[in-house]
């Protein structure tokens, strides 16, 4: 989120006020380039769907990589384990992850 913006556009403040993105250095989901693989580290308490998300194997310690952001925003395509998987943008910047280096 360099600047302060999410991957999203909408100047780190979230498109839904229920959820908010935090902009304090730390790197989530909706940030994670294509192509790049990350690990879960938490899912933060507000996000919706918390159990849906661990339904499908989204949980701290996941390993995960990016496979396409959808055009202005709206979905990202997520790959975990060998399933590939939608999720909103806004809701992945409810999912603190640690990128793994090259």
């Amino acid at each position: 989120m360099a600047g302060g913006k999410c991957s999203c556009g909408c100047s780190g403040k979230g498109k839904n006020p229920e959820y908010t993105v935090n902009v304090n250095g730390v790197t989530t989901l909706a940030d994670l380039p294509v192509g790049a693989k990350a690990t879960i580290s938490k899912i933060m308490p507000k996000a919706r769907g918390r159990k849906k998300f661990a339904d499908v194997g989204l949980v701290a310690g996941a390993e995960l990589e990016m496979e396409a952001h959808a055009p202005f925003g709206g979905l990202l395509r997520v790959k975990v384990l060998d399933t590939s998987m939608a999720i909103h943008s806004e809701d992945a910047a409810n999912i603190v992850i640690e990128k793994e280096e090259d």
